[in-house]
This record gives structure tokens, sequence and C-alpha cells, in this order.
């Protein structure tokens, strides 16, 4: 297989009261497409940090990152977004659902983005895959924590991205939801052929996947494949 991303020499350092803060130093990787892969490691640790530089959300230090062949660090921010918006997509901790749109509507927003066509069918019929046909029309406020990561689950799918990048996808819902959430986002990456990769301190969770890349003070401690897969 070929990999969709490849991570090297990458460091993300911050300017902090006229101090350098190194977050990342010197991280290599490559993933391979179709793959899932665990991101794990202490809070302050540096994963979500990786997340953002992997997806382009921002730039790294120095280094290079490679996604599905394009060097993210020569493009400017237009350039990422579009990236960004044929290639990945995205689940959050909390959801980030945009509160004035329904469910059906914050699935279309990406479709809407790309041109797609015939959205509206295709938004509900990823709404029927997470269970929830027949709440299409409500607003995020009168959804549950556990139906509004269905949406954003619906939502992450509906570009057919090559790669998902999750951070920390059940840190907010209790354990009954969290098994119910994790279920559908590995039946979906497996029916789309999506490429995983999940931030969590969810032991269990990081189990699920194929690979465990464990990071401590911004540098990878180990890098192993699961006993589990």
């Amino acid at each position: 297989m070929e990999n969709i991303l490849n991570i090297r020499k990458v460091s993300k350092i911050y300017k902090n009261a006229g101090r350098d803060l190194t977050v990342l130093d010197q991280i290599n990787f490559s993933i391979e497409a179709g793959s899932t892969v665990a991101i794990t490691g202490p809070s302050g640790s540096g994963k979500t940090t990786l997340l953002g530089l992997c997806a382009g959300l921002d730039r790294a230090s120095s280094g290079t990152v490679e996604l599905n062949g394009i060097a993210l660090e020569k493009l400017n921010e237009d350039e990422r977004a579009a990236v960004r918006n044929q290639y990945v997509g995205f689940i959050f901790q909390n959801f980030q659902l945009l509160p004035t749109l329904t469910a059906l509507e914050n699935v279309m927003v990406p479709m809407e983005l790309r041109g797609a066509k015939n959205i509206k069918v295709q938004a509900m019929e990823l709404l029927e895959k997470v269970g929830l046909a027949d709440r299409s029309h409500h607003y995020p406020i009168q959804l549950s924590g556990g139906e509004q990561q269905r949406v954003s689950l619906a939502r992450a799918f509906s570009n057919k991205p090559a790669i998902l990048f999750a951070d920390e996808p059940t840190g907010n819902l209790d354990a009954e939801t969290s098994e119910k959430v994790i279920k559908l986002l590995f039946d979906l990456n497996k029916d789309f052929g999506t490429t995983l990769v999940i931030v969590t301190h969810d032991l269990e969770l990081a189990a699920r996947t194929s690979r465990t890349i464990k990071i401590k003070g911004g540098v990878i401690i180990s890098d192993e494949n699961s006993t589990y897969a």
C-alpha cells in the first residue's frame, strides 16, 4: 500500500514570553492508505498539535508534512484549506456542529463546499447510516451529545475523505454512548475505505486500531502494531 501521510523531521516551536517552547521535536512516521492508527500520550504531550500539522490546520516550524502526495509546507492558507476540503475529514471532541443549521444541513456543508450534486439525498443516506434519519430537521441543541457526535460522523464522511482525523472522539460521551459511536466510526471507515487517525487517551479505543504511536514530551516513545488487529 502507498503512504497517504509522510511526516519527516517535523518540529513545532512556539514563542512564549521571549522563550522557545518546543511542543514537537523531530517527529518521523508514515501512515499507509487504508490503515487505522491511534496517537496516544498524556495531556500536553503534543498529540493534538501533531494532528493539526498532519491535517494542514497549522504549519510546522520545520520538517515536511506530505498528505496524499502534497507537501503542505509549500502551500498558503487557502491552498491548504482546499487540500483539507478535498481529502480530509474531521471529528472533534466537542462536535463542532453549526448551531444555526439542522443535522441535515450540517452534513450537507462539506458537500456544498465541494460543489457536489444531489447533496440532500446523499446527506440523508449518511444520517440513515448513523441512525438519525428521523432527527434530520433537529438543531444541535435539540440533540443529545451522542446524537451530535453521530451527526459529526455523518458530516466527516460526507466528502468521502481519503483520511479522517478524530481528536478524542469519545471524550465528552458516557461509556455506553462511546461504544456506539466507536462502532459506527469503524464501520463507516471500513465501508468508505478511509484512512483513520485517532488522537485519544483511551487505551481500549487505541487497541482497536492496527497501530499505536505513543508521544511523550513532544517525541515518539513507541510505535507498535496492535496485537488486537
